[in-house]
């Protein structure tokens, strides 16, 4: 049995932050790695992607993201950060030990059972297993039948292989809007993407000033109060788009981030939309002998369905039997904060907040490592 101060699973950018900042303040941790390097997610998302808040805000505690990276930093960039972020704090990784069970072992400690039956034992454990872990498939009803090439976005690179196809991307969240503009600008023949409930739609930048940093100065304010500022500044900045299929959204920004959905940053999506290259379409129903059902009835038949469907959380096999999990799968408690049912069991990176995750990552590693460290 592997032993160690803190144990933290998961070596993606809230891990390997914790790691540092307990490290700073001379608290041994081990990070245990279930792929064979650090920041998977970030190595198999798609090529195109950049992260949508700024170098300066984006930069984990003890090390700022190198100024030559840009101000919106590239997905082959960020994985660079991390394995520099991994090296300058000499933080202890164990690649290839995917942990499957958190469990008690008595005397204010935890064990951590793992694929291959290694476990490891701490007074503290942080999870850290990332916001986005579990693809969530498409389950509309006869979705077996289409006999076309269906994925879930989490498996899209970059349009080449979709070049002259008719493709249907479905889920206008950030995901499936960059994607969709990627296959526009890939040479895709045609592009629709299905639409349940119409995203709210920010700029990342105005007059310099990055959305990022109104999410900063207004994630405190009063849930109507933000609904209402959000709604003046889109009726200036972004252009209605009913004529084109995709109306203003009827409920406030904060209150739907409150619901855990996230605006939309365009990265060229209203440009698209206007142009008629991205095709907005009601969304999708089911799938009938091969067919795809849209909620207005219509029915279309694509090539190619992208399924941006979402991702779980995952949590329920690790710590689901400790009764710490709210309905939605996300822990009740977060942050330097730990359950009284389960003391030194903490939980960072369960939250999507429109101030930045690598940002809130970075202070929530801050708190836990005081926390830790004050034991």
């Amino acid at each position: 049995m592997g032993n160690a101060a803190v144990l933290v699973i998961g070596a993606g950018p809230g891990g390997l932050a914790v790691a540092a900042a307990l490290r700073r303040r001379g608290v041994a941790a081990l990070v245990l790695e279930r792929s064979g390097d650090v920041g998977t997610s970030w190595r198999g998302h798609y090529e195109r992607l950049h992260l949508h808040t700024t170098r300066r805000w984006s930069s984990l505690p003890g090390l700022p993201i190198p100024r030559e990276y840009g101000r919106w930093v590239a997905r082959s960039d960020v994985v660079r950060y991390l394995e520099q972020y991994t090296a300058h704090h000499r933080i202890e990784v164990r690649p290839g030990i995917e942990v499957t069970r958190v469990g008690r072992a008595g005397y204010g400690r935890w064990v951590l059972g793992t694929v291959a039956g290694e476990s490891f034992s701490g007074s503290r454990v942080v999870v850290a297993t990332g916001y986005n872990h579990t693809p969530v498939p498409p389950r509309w009803p006869g979705v077996e039948t289409f006999d076309g090439e269906l994925l879930h976005a989490s498996a899209y690179r970059n349009p080449e292989p979709y070049r002259g196809r008719d493709v249907l991307v479905v889920g206008a969240g950030n995901t499936g809007a960059e994607i969709a503009v990627d296959l526009t600008e890939g040479g895709a023949s045609r592009v629709r993407l299905a639409v349940r409930t119409p995203p709210h739609i920010v700029r990342r930048s105005n007059l310099g000033w990055p959305a990022q940093g109104t999410g900063i100065v207004v994630r405190h304010l009063p849930v109507p109060v933000v609904d209402r500022i959000a709604s003046a500044v889109a009726r200036v900045e972004v252009p209605d788009l009913s004529a084109h299929g995709l109306p203003r959204p009827a409920t406030g920004l904060y209150s739907r981030v409150r619901e855990g959905s996230v605006p939309l940053q365009d990265v060229g999506l209203i440009a698209a939309v206007q142009a008629g290259l991205v095709e907005p379409v009601a969304a999708v129903q089911s799938v009938d002998d091969g067919a795809v059902v849209l909620a207005d009835g219509s029915r279309i038949t694509p090539e190619v369905i992208i399924a941006a469907t979402g991702y779980r959380r995952g949590l329920e096999p690790l710590v689901g039997h400790l009764d710490l999990l709210d309905d939605r799968g996300l822990p009740r408690v977060h942050g330097p904060r730990t359950s009284h049912s389960a003391p030194g069991l903490y939980f960072t990176g369960y939250t999507n907040p429109i101030s930045g995750m690598f940002r809130e990552l970075g202070l929530d590693a801050e708190r836990i490592a005081r926390a830790i460290s004050r034991g």
